[in-house]
């Protein structure tokens, strides 16, 4: 962080190293005399113009530094061709163009008046098939450098102003605002906590005593299970698991049925198939064949149980007998009960689940506040660390009886939590918006820059110059937020980067303002 910091004051301090000398105009032109500086800055619905020019004097070129930002992305203008155009009272016209910047958003023009007097002066940007025009109201042409230099500079200087030049507005992440007046619905602030839905656990249980397979992977704590996704695996234990002669002799006993089985089932098809015996001793035959494969397979199977729990190994091989145990929710596994390997009583614990979506969010209403959060249209969860608020969804219950101790009543929300942005247990913040509605000064949320705890904001003189003002906050509705003290309505204001015009404010080593164009 602190890197970054540091990065970005040496990028101001770099970018700001210019002064207002014009190398493009001689000398002799812009006369002995030292005339301050003109400068303007007019907004359109498209563009900002920002223009540094030295008085107009009659037949004297004067170098216009035109900067032009698209309030789109307020990113410099990098094509098109910009005109100044003088327009005398008697209808006569002077205009004088520039086909392309001379470094991007940056336009030279040389504008040489032909006699003194009052003109209208506008630039018109044309860009794209596109054409702005900034009118910029009435200017003097004077008859003599001296002239021009007695007269007072106009839209310059701004005392204690912030220098933040158009070379670092459209190289960082940087936009402005106006102040507008807008409905702004009322709200107010709760605590709230997020917790589980009514139903959001369940516990996946031993269905019978048995043996966790070795090789069965038990979800971790916090791994995230789908319902119906087997978690575990169970092998039942055996009848009398000491008594392993007895389950070899079940097996040789099995075996020596089936043998019989077979021999018979191979005479029976003989008689059969001469006409010695009817059909149905065929199908006796083949029943009791049967019956002995199955006797065999099971006692097979018990026995390898029997080898599993034993010597505590992996898998049986009489893995499709044993018991699959399924998760019954979607949602996150908070407790293991057992881990592979390990013997469990029936109805013993193997692991907690918890749904995570969706989720409750329970709002604590001040007592004060209870009739008008009853009043609420809609509302939002403010989530530290996450830049947008989310919305709630329906509300599910209303509190009948206030907390004692904390004089709050509950309201509880149902949010969706499909990107797992809340936490169980997790303390946000809930906004309500009351049906109230009033109309008010606002800017966006993101203009407002916590000063050592005062809320303020940089509002924008000048093309270039910036003024740190401290404001009073209202009500807040979405992104926006009401105004009740410090801004007027139609200045504009610093919307997006006004970090960065604050680390200009502190650095003592910007100059107050600049071009070589």
């Amino acid at each position: 962080m602190r890197r970054h910091i540091g990065t970005t004051i040496t990028c101001l301090i770099l970018l700001a190293g210019c002064r207002n000398t014009d190398p493009h105009s001689p000398a002799s032109e812009r006369g002995s005399a030292e005339a301050a500086p003109v400068a303007v800055t007019h907004w359109t619905e498209h563009s900002e113009l920002f223009a540094e020019y030295p008085p107009l004097v009659a037949g004297q070129t004067s170098r216009f530094a035109v900067h032009f930002t698209t309030l789109r992305d307020f990113k410099a203008v990098r094509s098109g061709r910009v005109t100044v155009t003088l327009r005398g009272g008697s209808g006569d016209t002077q205009s004088f163009s520039a086909d392309s910047p001379s470094r991007p958003g940056i336009f030279g023009v040389d504008v040489r008046p032909a006699a003194a007097g009052e003109y209208g002066m506008g630039i018109q940007l044309e860009t794209g098939g596109v054409k702005d025009l900034h009118d910029l109201g009435r200017v003097r042409v004077s008859r003599t450098p001296q002239e021009a230099a007695a007269a007072e500079a106009t839209g310059y200087e701004h005392e204690g102003a912030i220098s933040f030049l158009k070379e670092q507005q459209w190289t960082l992440d940087f936009g402005t605002a106006q102040v507008t007046e807008r409905a702004m619905r009322e709200s107010l602030v709760a605590p709230g906590e997020v917790r589980q839905v009514s139903g959001g656990e369940a516990l996946v249980t031993a269905s019978v005593s048995g043996r966790l397979e070795a090789g069965s992977v038990v979800p971790r704590v916090g791994t995230m299970v789908s319902k119906g996704e087997i978690v575990a695996r169970l092998l039942p234990r055996v009848d009398n698991p000491a008594d392993r002669s007895g389950l070899e002799l079940a097996i040789n006993e099995a075996e020596t049925a089936l043998s019989l089985a077979e021999k018979e089932m191979s005479r029976a098809e003989r008689l059969v198939a001469a006409g010695a015996v009817p059909s149905r001793r065929l199908e006796e035959a083949q029943a009791a064949q049967a019956t002995a494969e199955a006797r065999l397979k099971t006692a097979r199977e018990r026995l390898a149980r029997y080898e599993t729990d034993r010597s505590a190994s992996g898998a049986s091989s009489g893995e499709q007998s044993g018991f699959a145990l399924r998760a019954p929710i979607t949602g996150v596994v908070t407790e293991l009960g057992a881990v592979p390997g390990a013997f469990v009583d029936q109805g013993a614990m193997i692991c907690r689940i918890v749904a995570v979506d969706p989720v409750y969010l329970v709002a604590s209403i001040n007592e004060a506040d209870i009739a008008k959060a009853r009043t609420a249209s809609s509302g939002e969860a403010i989530v530290p660390g996450l830049p947008q608020a989310l919305p709630l969804g329906r509300l599910v219950s209303t509190g009948r009886i206030v907390d004692t101790s904390s004089r709050t009543l509950p309201l509880t929300y149902q949010v969706t939590n499909r990107q797992g942005l809340l936490a169980i247990g997790q303390a946000v913040s809930v906004r309500l918006y009351t049906t109230t509605r009033k109309e008010a000064l606002t800017i966006p949320l993101s203009a407002v820059v916590d000063d050592a705890g005062t809320p303020v904001v940089f509002v924008q003189l000048g093309g270039e110059s910036f003024e740190r003002r401290g404001v009073r906050l209202g009500v807040r509705d979405g992104d926006r937020v009401e105004v009740l003290q410090g801004l007027n309505a139609g200045e504009r204001i610093v919307s997006r980067g006004a970090y960065l015009v604050r680390l200009a404010a502190l650095s003592t080593q910007i100059p107050a303002h600049g071009h070589v164009h």
